[in-house]
């Protein structure tokens, strides 16, 4: 989610400062709506050119839109239940017509289905058990090995933007962009074509491995960024994805696929026709959603009559579907026969509109993909070490194609206004006006101020507050000479004004071995840190918690550490999304408050205390991160937000007496968290969290469990634990939520229209401390563990006015220690699908 909302803050504030107005190049445009006698829309009927296989689907108003390149003079509109209409076309260009369908009171030898079909004896459900029978049969999986070549191209338009829009002064200088018009096939609205990126790879694949491999042949940008800039983390928001999956995933929803086997109790099925397809004999069915704001599609497909492989589909998203900014999906897919019975994809067409509402007149900007496929070759067996992922791959040459390599390997040629975006974009980036409206899109998105090879921010870190510091001022910067900078300084400074300080913070990163990403990392901080914001940490020299930084709490936390802390470490990642990484740190902690203290007795004795711990630690690292993405191949990467595991193993070994480091022990953490997609029922994240420390050690080292004192939902903390209210040097915990993304709510007739979602949660914690650390305690607070494990639960509602989520969380037990939160409300904004 965070790419997305980097990529689309960013693309946003950019493209709706640009606009279009009209152009009309293919040869039959028809827009209408169809209605029936009693002037309500009809929701999914069909129209299609009369004398051929191009059509569409009214939409849940009864609207349409139809377009071909050809020449036709009639429609054919139709819906079971309602007489066939044949529509003349008095023009190529038809707006605003309106199509009645008379009710049919008799249909001889043909069953009746209206609103929602049968169950039985439905004639599109035998053809739809037969499609599942042979569906592991069908197209590459017939096949041990395979491979092809692969053409992408990616491309993103600005829509519905009206003359009045166009003439606003804003554009003055640029009035040149809108000569790159042209009209959607799919909605007929003209939109202004303003990013492309065309991409070549060879692809290949073992079904018996289970492996596939692209490697990329040529990248060729539009030039908003070079090499795997803006362009890759675009294309990313586009999953893979196969239609004979039972869900498919797009923009972090699971769509049921009206192939899947669960597709007879979310779709209507209608067989609408039957006629030859190039050749092939094959049936049409028509499948549209049977309820309201779930995750559906309407359209239809083509399916052949002896292997039962889908030949052709068109489906769009329901417009009720429970989905944020997104206000159209439409997907097309194509397959050709192959040998007389292999039907393989040679061509998808994919496109959204992005759009901050689903209003018919809402501006927004249309994400479309078109991959092609060809030169299909089968049964050629490669070592399964070919299909090694590479860890950072690296061709610079991929990015330099010139235009007469293009020329000779592109599938299929770009249209007039595809070829002016290369140009229109490289004059647009000449202009003074366009560079400051970039640089403002660009700082909304990054959170950071560019000049020249420097970056200043974040700039939404500014201002915090806590009780020590009070009022809080930060700045700060990083070195930047692009996405892919092999090293990178950053650092910050801080002034509290209640506590009169200043603080900073330094860190710098060096790439010496891109192929196998060998870094080495090192920095030194002093500042005030809430210990204990999180069970797991890392050593990150820049990082601060929430709890420390965030201005406003629910209650007042003194509970805050001065800590100086100096690291030096390697990382390698000599296995894709496995990493290694072995460091040294150094650190001082102190109280911060006179409130707080982190006291303890220096010897057997209890005679003497000491107020501060010098710590000298060497820790070993190890992450997993199964089916992670990321962009760019720099020291640092951005990571596509994908539902993905992650495993985490930190072994820490203190060191007594090394630069008068004061404990020697011995430190174990371990982090699992597995997001699970549950089809049509939402998403499910657990996390389990483990740790034990052996060896006495003091307040400042044991292990809090991470309570919540602020207004805001934060990920693997307790909601109703307060800061240091548990205290251990061994624990387990576990944290679970779901989220039905508006399942439950779909089926009641009132919050079906609001789009709210269902989030439930559990959270528990079982720990202990051993005696010896107990005896060295001299801080005043009493060590407290949740040897009886402590659990909380949740419910919340999610995506009120798309951005905003609630949650009410109880105290399952110790309900009855003072000053606790046995129930609390928390929110959390964010930018959601």
């Amino acid at each position: 989610m965070k790419l997305f909302f980097y990529t689309m803050k960013r693309l946003l504030c950019l493209f709706f400062l640009i606009g279009n107005f009209f152009s009309v190049y293919s040869q039959t445009k028809v827009e209408g709506i169809v209605i029936d006698n009693k002037n309500q829309p009809i929701s999914y009927a069909n129209i299609v050119f009369k004398g051929s296989n191009e059509g569409t689907v009214s939409d849940e108003n009864g609207k349409f839109y139809l377009e071909s390149s050809k020449t036709y003079k009639e429609i054919v509109v139709a819906f079971v239940g309602y007489t066939k209409r044949e529509v003349s076309l008095e023009k190529n260009v038809v707006y605003n017509l309106k199509i009645i369908l008379s009710d049919e009171k008799v249909l001889q030898e043909v069953v009746i289905y209206s609103g929602k079909t049968s169950k039985k004896n439905n004639p599109a459900l035998a053809i739809l058990r037969k499609i599942w029978a042979r569906k592991r049969k069908n197209g590459l999986k017939m096949f041990d090995q395979y491979q092809y070549e692969k053409y992408e191209k990616v491309e993103f338009d600005l829509n519905t933007i009206d003359s009045a829009f166009m003439k606003n002064k804003v554009f003055k200088g640029m009035e040149f962009v809108f000569k790159n018009v042209d009209t959607s096939k799919v909605t007929g609205k003209t939109y202004l074509p303003i990013f492309i990126n065309e991409s070549l790879y060879d692809v290949y694949g073992d079904t018996k491995l289970k492996k596939e491999k692209a490697v990329i042949k040529a990248n060729k940008n539009s030039g908003l960024g070079d090499g795997e800039g803006v362009n890759t983390f675009i294309k990313d928001l586009y999953n893979d994805y196969d239609i004979y999956n039972n869900h498919l995933n797009f923009f972090e929803k699971s769509f049921t696929s009206p192939l899947s086997t669960t597709g007879i109790d979310t779709y209507n099925y209608v067989l609408r026709d039957s006629a030859f397809v190039e050749n092939k004999w094959c049936y049409n069915i028509v499948f549209y959603p049977r309820r309201k704001n779930e995750l559906t599609f309407k359209g239809d497909f083509w399916v052949n009559d002896t292997t039962f492989a889908v030949k052709t589909i068109n489906m769009a998203v329901s417009k009720s579907a429970n989905i944020n900014w997104i206000k159209d999906i439409y997907i097309e897919q194509e397959f050709d026969v192959v040998n007389d019975s292999v039907f393989l994809l040679t061509r998808d067409y994919m496109m959204s509109d992005f759009a901050l509402n689903k209003k018919e007149t809402s501006k927004g900007v249309y994400g479309k993909r078109t991959t092609l496929f060809r030169n299909h070759k089968f049964n050629e067996q490669k070592p399964e070490k070919f299909y090694k992922e590479e860890v950072n791959y690296i061709d610079n040459a991929v990015y330099k194609r010139d235009d007469e390599y293009w020329e000779k390997n592109r599938f299929e040629k770009l249209n007039k206004d595809e070829i002016g975006i290369y140009k229109m974009l490289d004059t647009l980036k000449t202009v003074h006006k366009f560079k400051q409206m970039y640089n403002l899109a660009s700082i909304l998105g990054s959170g950071y101020i560019n000049y020249h090879k420097f970056d200043y921010g974040p700039i939404f870190s500014t201002i915090g507050y806590n009780v020590v510091e009070g009022w809080r001022l930060r700045a700060g910067g990083r070195t930047y000479f692009g996405p892919n900078d092999k090293w990178r300084l950053q650092g910050y400074t801080a002034y509290g004004f209640l506590d009169d300080k200043f603080k900073y913070g330094i860190s710098g990163k060096w790439m010496i071995d891109s192929k196998n990403r060998i870094i080495l990392e090192g920095g030194n901080r002093r500042d005030v840190e809430q210990i204990g914001a999180s069970l797991t940490t890392t050593n990150d020299v820049l990082g601060r918690s929430f709890a420390s930084s965030g201005v406003f709490n629910t209650r007042t936390n003194g509970k805050l550490t001065n800590i100086n802390l100096t690291t030096a470490s390697i990382e390698i990642e000599p296995i894709k999304n496995v990493t290694f990484q072995t460091g040294f740190s150094y650190r001082t902690l102190a109280s911060a408050s006179p409130t707080f203290s982190l006291d303890y007795y220096a010897d057997d004795t209890h005679a003497a205390i000491k107020n501060s711990v010098k710590q000298t630690e060497i820790n070993v690292q190890i992450e997993y991160t199964p089916k992670k993405k990321t962009v760019g191949y720099g020291v640092e990467r951005m990571i596509v937000d994908s539902p993905y595991s992650r495993f985490f193993v930190n072994y820490s070994q203190g060191f007594k007496g090394l630069m008068r480091s004061d404990f020697n022990y011995s430190k174990l953490q371990l982090y699992y968290k597995q997001p699970i997609t549950i089809g049509p029922l939402g998403r499910t994240n657990i996390t389990m969290e483990l740790g034990k420390i052996n060896g006495a050690v003091p307040l400042g080292l044991m292990s809090v469990i991470p309570g919540n004192q602020s207004y805001f939902v934060i990920g693997n903390t307790f909601s109703n634990l307060n800061f240091y209210e548990f205290v251990t040097d061994r624990y387990a915990t576990f944290q679970w939520e779901h989220n039905f993304q508006g399942r439950l709510f779909s089926r009641i007739p009132y919050f079906r229209k609001l789009n709210w979602r269902e989030i439930i949660g559990a959270r528990t914690v079982y720990g202990d401390f051993s005696e010896e650390n107990k005896q060295l305690n001299a801080s005043g607070l009493v060590y407290k563990a949740p040897t009886t494990p402590y659990w909380e639960y949740s419910v919340g509602i999610g995506n009120i006015f798309k951005f905003f989520r609630i949650d009410a969380s109880w105290r399952g037990n110790y309900r009855d220690i003072p000053g606790t939160n046995n129930f609390t409300i928390k929110g959390e904004f964010g930018f959601y699908f």
